[in-house]
């Protein structure tokens, strides 16, 4: 009997294992077995459509990626605020002006929050706004093309995270310092921050006019670390709120010095009252420098201009412009359900989440329940202004979404969890893990006033992702995961990896964007100041120690494929034209020893490489990108003679030879 039991037992063990190896998706393929219908409802088959598009943020690597949703397809990575040796992003002299900054050319930045432009409180798929976090900036990324075409540099401020938040028609775009610092800069002792470090809000107009991004105004604040932000809606429409930590003003050890209070800030700030305020002239004048660029389509080129002065308003010159809501200490995300009515921001290291009430707000504003007063700034009373606690058991709240079904799904850091409550009754009323460490949420136009399809999937991403994806050495892939939220329960459905850090993701129908994508540049538009439109005005042109080649390229030529006369020392701009009028035929150029990179050209456009060969030889050139069953085949070559010799400037296709 013993004998049998035994057996028995080690059979069940056997099963659990074998059970538990085939839902692991241990390399194997097994892992679909354990769970079919959650592939069947990711599972986009060949020839079909995405319903919606996904916008991850490339956090360290400045760039920001698109998914389809559900498969979680990548579909294009986007250069922003870093350069791009596939699209020669930042290489080209074309783009290099984007990257300008009153730091120079800055090559790199980390990019955060992904916001889709909005238009009466819904993403109207125009544009997508991302923030660079170390050298503050936020750039516009035109969405009939998918390619950055607008980036503004935010003067005061050092840390660009609370950003870019728009308003509910994207009259702003908002930011806010994360780390305070002298405004204006000046050298004095770091231990003076009480003294003389101060943080800024600031809102940037233009947001629905291509190349008319401004800086509108700055609100001086206390030198707190103002750490994210979220715009009102509908009664809400008109503030902006942002969190702060460090009300301590701390500045060293913050993991301790800045946690000794039990409670911090959430900032609302009235840009409508701001308005007012400019109207009135109740502004100051402070010298600022900071760079807006700006990328044409039409001359494919871009121009980074310098500006200077900022108007700044300071709360204590102007009454009812910036209020503090206490909040349980060290918050992270502050969240606006799509009425308007619910401000969620809780402490990181909370078990608890705090929902502030809009309309409490006002009426404590009215019946001036204020604690005390900061720089100008009353502090509203907290359980004044407090609508519910959500009693949640978790561990580490940190951003909530909302599915537009009157339910708000809140991350949980440290235990690695999802949480779905009610907002209504403020109950927890479903949970799910996460794996792991999760951050952001993403519900597809869960940030708007309309959820697309009333909350149908919910995105997770996570920090770390041990054993969910093969390991890549040391640092493992980041991870996406995809969730069912369409009905009472929450499903897993997919994970798949994605650019790391993630940050933050937005989504929205594929059907909202897809009519307006650009198919190609019709040539007739081309206003490139060194284009060439055809063949027969392709030349090779010097002037002193420059020599310019005005080139074409078509499947499966360059025109013209010889070139000779260049020398060493030249600095040789190879200004090339794409001449096909087909979608998807972009065309490459790369030259053998180019110290930057390649050349990438949609169809119709021109863009310049700078070469400056360094020794004699023959140098060959080819396109980069397969374009023809002929792709190979599409080269040329460029002869390099000694500095100083007489070789004659040469250039040629087929048996016309052209000499200067």
């Amino acid at each position: 009997m013993k004998s049998t039991k035994f057996t028995l037992m080690m059979l069940a063990v056997a099963s659990l294992f074998v059970y538990s190896r085939c839902g692991s998706g241990g390399g194997n393929g097994a892992g679909a077995i354990g769970n079919s219908s959650a592939a069947e409802k990711v599972y986009v088959a060949p020839g079909e459509l995405d319903e919606y598009y996904e916008f991850f943020s490339g956090g360290f690597s400045g760039q920001v990626t698109v998914h389809g949703l559900p498969s979680g397809r990548l579909l294009k990575t986007i250069p922003v605020f870093s350069v791009d040796g596939e699209k020669g992003y930042g290489f080209n002299e074309e783009t290099k002006p984007l990257l300008m900054t009153t730091f120079g050319f800055v090559p790199w930045d980390d990019s955060h929050h992904p916001k889709l432009s909005q238009t009466n409180g819904e993403h109207d798929g125009k544009y997508l706004f991302i923030n660079g976090n170390n050298t503050p900036r936020i750039a516009r990324i035109d969405l009939t093309t998918f390619e950055t075409t607008e980036i503004i540099q935010i003067p005061n401020s050092a840390g660009s995270h609370a950003s870019p938040y728009p308003t509910q028609n994207t009259e702003y775009l908002v930011a806010a310092t994360r780390f305070s610092v002298p405004i204006p800069q000046k050298d004095v002792t770091i231990d003076s921050y009480k003294e003389d470090f101060k943080g800024t809000f600031t809102f940037i107009s233009g947001g629905q006019e291509p190349g008319k991004m401004d800086i509108a105004f700055q609100i001086v604040a206390p030198g707190y670390d103002y750490d994210l932000a979220h715009s009102g809606k509908g009664v809400s429409h008109g503030w902006t709120f942002f969190t702060s930590y460090n009300v301590e003003q701390a500045n060293t050890l913050k993991e301790k010095n800045a946690s000794q209070r039990d409670k911090d800030y959430i900032a609302a700030v009235n840009w409508k009252k701001a308005e007012e305020y400019l109207a009135q002239g109740k502004f100051h004048e402070w010298p600022a420098e900071y760079y807006h660029n700006y990328y044409n389509d039409k001359t494919h080129s871009a121009t980074a201009t310098k500006m200077n002065g900022v108007k700044v308003l300071i709360p204590s010159e102007c009454p009812g412009l910036v209020y503090y809501l206490p909040t349980p200490k060290s918050p992270h995300g502050v969240d606006v359900n799509p009425t308007g009515e619910f401000i969620v921001a809780s402490g990181k290291l909370s078990a608890d989440l705090t929902v502030h009430s809009f309309k409490k707000m006002l009426a404590a504003i009215e019946e001036e329940k204020f604690d005390e007063v900061i720089d100008g700034i009353p502090v509203l009373n907290f359980d004044a202004v407090l609508a519910g606690t959500v009693s949640s058991g978790g561990l580490g709240p940190l951003h909530t979404e909302f599915d537009g079904r009157g339910n708000g799904y809140t991350s949980f850091f440290i235990s690695s969890e999802v949480v779905k409550w009610n907002l209504e009754t403020f109950e927890v009323v479903d949970r799910i893990p996460s794996y792991y460490s999760i951050g952001h949420l993403s519900i597809p136009g869960g940030g708007s006033m309309k959820p697309w399809e009333n909350g149908k999937y919910l995105i997770a991403m996570n920090k770390i992702t041990k054993d969910r994806y093969l390991p890549t050495g040391p640092e493992l892939a980041h991870s996406a995961q995809l969730y069912d939220i369409s009905g009472d329960k929450m499903e897993l459905l997919l994970d798949f990896p994605t650019m790391g850090e993630p940050h933050y993701a937005q989504g929205i129908l594929a059907s909202k964007i897809i009519e307006q994508q650009v198919k190609f540049f019709p040539l007739e538009e081309n206003e490139h100041e060194h284009k060439t439109l055809t063949e027969t005005e392709t030349k090779v042109v010097r002037n002193g120690n420059e020599v310019h080649i005005y080139a074409t390229m078509i499947r499966s030529h360059f025109a013209p494929d010889n070139i000779e006369g260049i020398k060493v020392g030249d600095k040789v701009f190879w200004h090339v034209t794409n001449l096909e009028q087909d979608w998807d035929v972009p065309h490459g150029l790369a030259v053998m020893g180019a110290q930057n990179a390649e050349l990438l050209i949609m169809p119709g456009q021109t863009e310049t490489l700078v070469w400056e060969p360094l020794s004699e030889g023959i140098f060959p050139f080819y396109c980069s990108d397969f374009c023809s069953a002929l792709h190979q085949e599409m080269q040329g070559y460029v002869r390099v003679s000694a500095k100083g010799s007489d070789t004659k400037l040469k250039w040629g296709l087929g048996d016309e030879i052209f000499e200067e």
